[in-house]
C-alpha cells in the first residue's frame, strides 16, 4: 500500500508533546514517564483510535502507541491535541517495529496490542508479519512476567499462520481464541474497536482475537 506523503507531517510529529523523541534514552525507565505506572504498547497504530481509548478508560497506566510512518503518526496526533482533554497517560513513538528490543529494556512492558497488522501474504514476506517468530522472541524480551499480547485480525490466513507460531513457541502460552470475536460475549466485554475493525466487520468480515501470555 502506497502512503500519501504529507508535507510537514515529520515536523510535527518531531515537535509534539505526546511524541517521544530518542525513545532510546528512556530505555528501563519508561514507566518514570508515567510517574511508575505500568506500560503498555500498541505496535502498528494507525490513527490512533484504539490506544487513545484505551489511554482515557485507563488513567492508571501508560500507554504508548507505536506507528512506523510519520505521515499516520499525525493522524493521531491531530486527533488527540484536538481533544478538549486528551489523556495525559498517553504517547507515541514513530520507529520501526524491528527495533523494539532496543528501545524497550527486557521486562519492561506490562501488554502489547497487535491489532489488524499488515497480512504479508506472500510467504517470502513472512518474516515481516507482526506474529512471526522473530518478533516473538522481542516481545518474549520486553515483557515482565507473565506479560500479555492483544492480536486481532480479520485476515483469516494471517491469524491461522500466527496461532501456529504462538503455539510452537517455548515463552508463550495461548489464554484465549476466537475467530469471531463479534458473537463472543465474553471477549467482547473489554474490546475496544480499532477503525480497521469498524470498517471490516461492517463489511461482514468476522474478526479473530488471540489473547497469549509470557511464561
Amino acid at each position: 500500500m502506497r502512503l500519501r506523503n504529507i508535507p510537514g507531517a515529520r515536523e510535527h510529529v518531531a515537535e509534539s508533546t505526546f511524541t517521544i523523541n530518542e525513545p532510546e534514552r528512556y530505555r528501563g525507565h519508561f514507566s518514570d514517564l508515567f510517574d511508575g505506572s505500568p506500560v503498555q504498547i500498541e505496535i502498528g497504530m494507525g490513527k490512533g483510535a484504539f490506544i487513545t481509548e484505551k489511554a482515557r478508560q485507563n488513567p492508571e497506566k501508560g500507554f504508548i502507541g507505536i506507528e512506523m510512518y510519520s505521515s499516520v503518526l499525525l493522524r493521531g496526533l491531530e486527533k488527540v491535541e484536538a481533544m478538549e482533554e486528551p489523556p495525559e497517560n498517553l504517547r507515541m513513538i514513530c520507529m520501526d517495529a524491528r527495533e523494539i528490543d532496543q528501545v524497550f529494556d527486557e521486562g519492561e512492558i506490562d501488554r502489547i496490542y497487535l491489532n489488524f497488522s499488515d497480512p504479508w501474504p506472500k510467504e517470502r514476506h513472512a518474516k515481516r508479519r507482526l506474529t512471526h517468530h522473530s518478533f516473538l522472541d522481542k516481545y518474549h524480551r520486553i515483557l515482565k512476567e507473565n506479560g500479555v499480547v492483544e492480536f486481532k485480525t480479520d485476515n483469516k490466513g494471517l491469524f491461522e499462520f500466527s496461532v501456529e507460531e504462538v503455539e510452537e513457541h517455548e515463552g508463550f502460552k495461548v489464554i484465549s481464541i476466537t475467530r469471531d470475536l463479534h458473537h463472543d460475549d465474553e471477549q467482547m466485554k473489554d474490546n475496544i474497536m480499532t477503525e480497521y475493525e469498524k470498517k471490516f466487520s461492517g463489511l461482514g468480515n468476522k474478526i479473530c482475537r488471540m489473547v497469549f501470555q509470557k511464561i
